[in-house]
């Protein structure tokens, strides 16, 4: 299905080693064969910035990781150095000897569960005697985080012994239990203790002295793992053989039963037991780590765009990742077609449900991966517009789709989803990419909200959504501090916390929103601000392009611009301070328009001169670019179309969906930004040639790529363009429909020239394709 492994790099103890780094570390090691692993590990620690939770090198998850780098042929490192007597030689044994005791516990006197502090201490030798001695497992090798613990009684000497180590990477049923996800369990897995052993001497007959004895360890663990790792554990599990021992004790001491191992290490299913620590132990566990941008590190060779936008996806399963960037990339080859017909085989569309269907698959998932992309192309501004606007999507032909709600229509009977997303332009126009997506269905319960909108907090409210899209920015902008972001919004994200939200935010983005005058906002003494504004000298005269919408045609309109410093006054009943601000008004004194353009826009950034609210009114009218994507996203990926049963599978079809329909767009602006730029930056080889060949009508390219004006052109000219000189440059939609037929003439091209397809294009394996019969 033409999935193939990315080898250029390697995720191991949850560190991702890339080539660059292999390659260095097998260079330091042969240029200095007398170095120890462990002083390699410290470099390579220093190398990757790898530190614990207390802050020190992770020396030994390191030093693991280099040899399993070594045992699959990644590294080629000197035998490591033994230098331990523990290494070089057998163990040696303490003189032990537990009693033989009976009666009844209180007659034992005071028990104690002390830690064992080194191995290379006396009382580490008596523990490791009693369990090499007397349980029928022996002295385990301990791995990772562990604490080793004796049990002794003041009169009587030493009793048993404990051993505690991290616990079972993945394990169903105590995984079952939890009910965390992979990202919550590879996040929280640290705080889940194994009891790996547990002895109480056979001579030693007691009764409730082995529940007495769990108690007192689990009492004292949690502070002592913390201690040790810095980080204190809430659950404890261990399992229990049922050939040898009912497990009475564990259950005496309030330990749960959860469910059986595979035994597929020996063939005997183990019964799994649990202990919470911690009251709120589910709850600490499942908690979902917050995303934070720009820590995944990036593949160093992309083979496409899909890899380069979706490299850093949060998915741990190298099969999902390949499978969605051959997903990409079928959307993007074949923009207009349903599911099917973009993946082009049987096999593919199977692949695609099958990811839609699964719980890792999310659009938050999938977008967050091309975020990061889209912040390495805001680093190379000095300001960056983003623009935030809230769109329907409309299913109603999805009756059997569960998950919609209604869209806000006069009879309600529509349903569908609300998206509202935040796109990042340079303010040339070019769209850089997605910063922000939420996806949601009204609930028809809630209908009727908006009656009491004044009661209730910003957080029950839709309006919420024009905060969190400021964070998520806000997030980004402490990854781009070289450049300048602005927030913008439309009439509806005229919110006073959003100001409030703007002005707190330390180093945040900057604001732009276009007032609503319904709000009535005051100023400083109670005077409303469009007659405060209107009051104000003119500063000059401008000409602004008002774009068609429904019937009204598009045209320039001539304002008057006036601008000042302002002070909001707060609305009633809060208690929210007054907010320092600056106003743009403009006004069109046309009395022959019907419409007359009247306009008052609040920022953050000081307006001081005439040519400061010249740009401030240029960088609201880049705002309508996020109107054209949202055209793109729903007439050309036809989004609409998609019938995947559920919400959620669609919002996770979405998160492509949105990606491609980016690119498209992007591919519209570059042809006007970057005219003279050849264009394999963005097409590859075999595209160009077959879009050459087909618009000249000639067997053979050219030897020079088509700049990349001269592309879109020609994909243009494939979906419709007329290319006159009065025509400008074409539009998304000529684009999504010569993207379409583009993918037909690589096929061919590559047929006919006997050249290699890309893998990313191919539809079919060549001896299952249905035209593929031989004699």
């Amino acid at each position: 299905m033409g999935l193939i492994p990315y080898l250029a790099g390697v995720k191991i103890c949850g560190q991702e080693f890339t080539s660059e780094i292999l390659e260095r570390i097998e260079q330091t090691a042969q240029a200095n064969p007398e170095m120890s692993r462990r002083q390699l590990s410290r470099q390579v620690c220093a190398w990757l910035n790898w530190r614990s939770q207390r802050a020190e090198w992770q020396l030994g998850s390191c030093r693991k990781a280099l040899a399993r780098l070594q045992r699959r042929g990644r590294l080629n490192l000197p035998a490591p150095q033994k230098g331990f007597a523990f290494e070089r030689g057998p163990q040696q044994q303490a003189a032990v000897h537990p009693p033989e005791l009976g009666g009844e516990l209180a007659e034992l006197g005071d028990i104690q569960v002390e830690p064992v502090s080194s191995r290379y201490s006396q009382s580490h030798l008596i523990w490791r005697t009693l369990l090499q001695q007397h349980h029928p497992l022996g002295a385990p090798k301990l791995c990772g985080a562990q604490i080793r613990y004796l049990v002794r009684s003041e009169q009587y000497g030493y009793l048993g012994a404990l051993a505690f180590s991290a616990a079972a990477w993945a394990l169903q049923a105590r995984d079952e239990q939890i009910g965390w996800t992979e990202t919550a369990r590879r996040t929280h897995l640290p705080q889940v203790v194994c009891n790996d052993r547990f002895l109480i001497a056979p001579s030693v007959q007691v009764p409730n002295l082995a529940s007495h004895v769990l108690a007192l360890a689990l009492r004292r663990l949690p502070e002592d793992w913390q201690a040790r790792y810095g980080l204190p554990p809430v659950l404890v599990e261990t399992f229990i053989d049922p050939r040898r021992c009912d497990g009475a004790c564990y259950r005496a001491a309030n330990w749960i039963e959860v469910g059986q191992t595979t035994g597929r290490r020996d063939g005997t299913p183990k019964t799994v037991l649990l202990h919470p620590l911690a009251p709120q132990w589910r709850e600490q566990l499942c908690e979902e780590p917050a995303v934070r941008l720009g820590e995944w590190p990036r593949l160093v060779h992309p083979q496409n765009w899909a890899e380069e936008e979706f490299g850093t996806v949060r998915l741990y399963d190298e099969r999902l990742k390949q499978r969605l960037f051959v997903m990409a990339q079928d959307f993007y080859n074949r923009p207009v077609a349903n599911i099917p017909e973009a993946c082009g085989s049987k096999a593919r569309t199977m692949g695609a449900y099958r990811f839609f269907q699964n719980e890792k698959i999310n659009m938050d998932v999938i977008l967050t991966a091309h975020t990061e992309s889209t912040i390495e192309r805001i680093k190379q501004h000095k300001v960056v517009l983003a623009p935030q606007d809230t769109t329907t999507l409309n299913y109603c032909t999805h009756a059997a789709t569960e998950g919609l709600g209604p869209i806000n229509n006069a009879d309600n009977s529509s349903v569908g989803l609300l998206l509202h997303d935040t796109l990042a332009f340079s303010p040339a126009g070019t769209p850089l990419g997605i910063v922000d997506a939420q996806c949601w269905a009204r609930d028809p319960v809630e209908q009727g909200k908006a009656d009491r909108r004044k009661e209730l907090p910003i957080e029950a409210k839709e309006s919420i959504k024009w905060l969190r899209s400021y964070r998520k920015l806000a997030q980004m902008q402490t990854l781009c501090p070289q450049t300048m972001l602005v927030s913008i919004g439309d009439r509806e994200s005229d919110i006073y916390e959003l100001f409030l939200e703007a002005k707190q935010t330390m180093g945040g983005p900057q604001l732009l929103v276009r007032a609503e005058k319904s709000r009535q906002r005051q100023v400083e003494e109670l005077e409303p601000l469009w007659g405060h504004m209107a009051r104000q000298p003119l500063g000059g005269e401008l000409q602004v392009h008002i774009p068609r919408r429904g019937s009204r045609p598009a045209r320039e309109a001539v304002v008057e611009v006036r601008f000042g410093p302002v002070t909001l006054v707060p609305p009633k009943d809060t208690n929210y301070p007054p907010l320092q601000l600056w106003a743009v008004y403009l006004w069109e004194p046309d009395p022959t328009v019907a419409e007359p353009v009247e306009w008052m826009l609040l920022s953050t950034v000081a307006v001081q001169s005439f040519e400061e609210a010249k740009e401030r009114v240029e960088w609201y009218t880049g705002r309508w670019g996020i109107e054209v994507y949202h055209r793109t996203l729903k007439s050309g990926c036809r989004i609409r179309d998609r019938q995947l049963g559920t919400a959620d599978r669609l919002e996770a079809c979405l998160g492509i969906d949105m990606v491609v329909a980016w690119r498209i767009y992007h591919l519209t602006m570059l042809g006007r930004e970057v005219p003279d730029h050849p264009c394999t930056g963005f097409f590859e080889d075999v595209e160009w040639k077959a879009l050459c060949c087909l618009i000249t009508h000639r067997r053979r390219p050219p030897q020079q790529p088509p700049s990349m004006k001269l592309a879109v052109c020609m994909v243009g000219l494939l979906g419709g363009h007329l290319g006159r000189k009065s025509d400008g440059m074409p539009g998304t939609q000529t684009l999504w429909r010569g993207l379409q037929r583009l993918d037909t003439a690589v096929q061919m091209y590559c047929i006919f020239t006997h050249e290699e397809l890309p893998q990313s294009w191919r539809s079919y394996p060549q001896a299952m394709h249905p035209l593929a019969c031989g004699p």
